[in-house]
């Protein structure tokens, strides 16, 4: 039987390079041939399940609307499609959707899924701007499209803004295997960490709103003078450094805060399961694999009642979830679940059971092989 060949187009950064990688690594290399269509400054390298190197086309996309660049990109994604003649388009990210959904209509008889991983109009600060980007989703959608939601809430908003029909929607939950601590990373000297300690994965943009984070940590302060916040993900697309360090800076946190960079996952995970407890404060999310990986390391979470957050975390069963914003509320539910051992003792087992049942790669990824047959 000839395997069912599979292009995915996007733009290959942050959780949406993990995605994909967690979807070609594990899904059955005998039954599907991969193939990645991306942007020329992405991540690069994709391996199968057998570890072998899957074929790769760049484009010159880029996170940024470039009418050029991204005319440049349909025409020599056309090209590519026109010469592997896949069974499906599968795009991610809000680029590689719109790239992907405008292929649509030279590509009628294939079916283009669309996995958002956070709609772009989430992030735009403007109700005009959002409009246009509302406007956009709306208009390259074709009949051979589908949206393949992230999460429940992706996949309500997909229904309620970008009107897709209830026949035209298909849910696989971003989903990652149980992680086993790689004891070749559990040497955290150089960063100094206290014993006890909070922490967060996410660079400072306005997705992931940190100053709501300090302006709530300032308050906590007040209460429990040696709370300290360990924030990781400060890189060079972090456009919001410089107002994080200089709030610090005001409010005198800099003994209460570590700001580590980009590290190694494996790392990441060991300082993650030393924390108390796990926080975000996003303004939006698709499905956030750093949230998902708390679960797993079983971690009791707080974050904001934000699309992707509130799949993952079930108000006095994983975790506390705050509207955004409220600075106030959210350092009250720090200092709660900071100072109840019982309470963080009940939700971090329950955010075990929730990552098993629901969240498991190894459970989940035969449910996107049926996705990915029932369309070929």
């Amino acid at each position: 039987m000839s395997r069912i060949k599979i292009i995915h187009i996007l733009h290959s950064v942050g959780g949406v390079d993990t995605s994909l990688r967690m979807i070609i690594n594990n899904i059955d290399p005998s039954k599907f041939e991969n193939i990645v269509i991306h942007g020329r400054k992405d991540n690069t390298d994709f391996y199968d399940r057998d570890n072998n190197k899957v074929k790769e086309y760049f484009l010159p996309i880029e996170r940024e609307i470039s009418f050029i660049k991204d005319l440049k990109s349909i025409f020599k994604a056309k090209k590519i499609i026109k010469a592997e003649k896949p069974s499906i388009i599968h795009a991610h990210s809000a680029k590689g959707g719109v790239i992907g959904n405008v292929l649509g209509f030279f590509f009628r008889s294939i079916p283009i899924l669309h996995t958002p991983q956070a709609y772009s109009f989430l992030s735009a600060e403007s109700p005009f701007k959002r409009k246009i980007f509302v406007l956009i989703e709306r208009l390259v959608k074709g009949k051979n499209s589908y949206l393949l939601a992230s999460s429940e809430s992706e996949l309500e908003r997909g229904v309620k803004e970008i009107k897709y029909t209830k026949d035209k929607t298909l849910l696989f939950n971003n989903c990652i295997e149980p992680i086993k601590l790689n004891p070749e990373f559990k040497n955290l000297s150089s960063y100094n960490l206290p014993d006890n300690f909070i922490c967060t994965v996410g660079r400072p943009s306005y997705q992931k709103n940190i100053e709501m984070m300090i302006e709530s940590l300032k308050l906590v302060r007040d209460q429990i003078p040696n709370i300290h916040l360990v924030i990781m993900g400060i890189g060079v697309v972090s456009p919001n450094t410089e107002n994080v360090k200089a709030l610090i800076k005001k409010y005198g946190l800099e003994k209460n805060t570590t700001l580590i960079n980009w590290t190694e996952r494996e790392r990441i995970f060991h300082i993650v399961s030393k924390a108390k407890f796990y926080l975000s404060t996003a303004r939006y999310e698709g499905l956030p694999y750093a949230i998902i990986e708390a679960l797993s390391l079983s971690k009791a979470i707080i974050a904001t009642n934000c699309d992707g957050n509130k799949d993952l975390v079930i108000e006095n069963y994983n975790g506390y979830l705050v509207n955004e914003n409220d600075h106030v509320n959210f350092a009250e539910k720090i200092i709660s679940l900071y100072e109840s051992k019982e309470n963080r003792t009940t939700f971090e087992k329950n955010s075990y059971q929730l990552f098993n049942d629901s969240f498991n790669l190894n459970k989940n990824i035969t449910n996107l092989e049926g996705i990915y047959h029932q369309l070929a």
